[in-house]
């Protein structure tokens, strides 16, 4: 939850925020009005591969029980489950004030908004102990397959390659930001330079790594012209297999300043700031995390991304989906050989 405010409104603003986060009523209507939005851009997503490739790539490579393989929209049949009741006995049970951090950044001191937290905050008592469930490791697949997804008449199709990653506590986190902006992390990337640069077969292609408290995806991804799906998928292996030859002492000087220099760009506004905050709560990071995060960058070598490449990237257990038209591209995606093809179709990965 959060408030953005000019301080001289803070003091009024305060009430309000402290009235939603303890005290909800959650309305029927508003319920309902909610729902309906949701259940509506599930059916738009639905003709849209950019939207339904994401639904895709989670089921397949985490597997449609595993929290991580379901989407965070939900589906049609959760969306008309639920009652406003369910959200009530949700909120008592989960938003306690030791399950809680309050972070303020702005031109205020502590000694001025403490004693406005405390009016609005202090009364705030446990009603229950916060009992969370960890998030498992996904299994990680051992051999590449492909799954296409049809889309008729789809004028691009949207390609993800990858398959189960590191949480955000990994000790490679440093090594990993520079691996990644040298195969897919920036403009000047390997990726993009081979998809867009050289081939045009896509506006932009891009690789990450998406850490979450378990392991969350790594993924390479492109919208590509329909006719070139195959040519752009030899592209990404291409260069998938490539990043696991030493990287040159120049491209990886260049790829360490470039997340070194960008950094500071990432707390230009206060808003910045909270969400830099916020990381640090909710990852548990230490409190001189950033201050050291350039130096950790800076003193990442050529052997730490080689080493990081041949375990975190290993491209013949990759899964890869295929979004779109697959009467024009099964053909020659098959003749690839990069591992057995299923098939999905809409519903089943959005959801129905």
């Amino acid at each position: 939850m959060r408030l953005n405010v000019p301080v001289a409104r803070l003091r009024d603003a305060l009430p309000i925020m402290a009235d939603v986060a303890i005290r909800p009523t959650f309305p029927a209507q508003d319920l309902e009005r909610l729902r309906q939005e949701r259940l509506t851009a599930l059916l738009q997503a639905k003709d849209d591969p950019a939207q339904v490739v994401p639904y895709a790539f989670q089921r397949v490579v985490f597997g449609p029980t595993h929290r991580y393989g379901t989407g965070q929209a939900g589906t049609e049949a959760t969306l008309k489950a639920f009652t406003a009741q369910d959200l009530k006995v949700f909120h008592d049970a989960m938003y306690q004030p030791s399950n809680a951090t309050l972070i303020v950044v702005g031109d205020i001191t502590a000694d001025a908004v403490l004693p406005l937290v405390e009016e609005q905050f202090g009364g705030w008592k446990a009603t229950g102990s916060v009992r969370r469930t960890p998030i498992p490791t996904a299994l990680q697949s051992t051999e590449a397959h492909v799954t296409i997804v049809d889309v008729p008449m789809a004028a691009q199709s949207q390609i993800r390659i990858g398959w189960v990653g590191v949480p955000r506590s990994t000790p490679d986190y440093f090594t990993l930001e520079v691996l990644n902006t040298v195969l897919g992390g920036s403009f000047t990337s390997r990726l993009n330079q081979n998809l867009r640069e050289e081939h045009g077969y896509a506006y932009g292609a891009s690789s990450r790594f998406d850490m979450r408290l378990s392991a969350g995806p790594f993924m390479a991804a492109a919208g590509v012209q329909t006719d070139k799906t195959a040519e752009a998928l030899q592209e990404f292996f291409k260069e998938l297999n490539r990043i696991q030859a030493p990287v040159s002492a120049e491209e990886l000087t260049k790829a360490k300043n470039y997340v070194a220099l960008s950094f500071p760009g990432e707390f230009e506004t206060i808003n910045d700031l909270g969400a830099h905050l916020e990381e640090l709560v909710v990852y548990k990071l230490p409190d001189d995390y950033f201050q050291r995060y350039v130096p950790n960058i800076q003193a990442i070598t050529a052997a730490a991304v080689q080493k990081a490449a041949a375990t975190y990237i290993q491209p013949k257990k990759m899964s890869v989906v295929v979004v779109g038209d697959r009467k024009v591209i099964e053909p020659k995606i098959r003749a690839l050989n990069l591992g057995p093809i299923h098939f999905l179709s809409v519903d089943e990965v959005v959801g129905s």
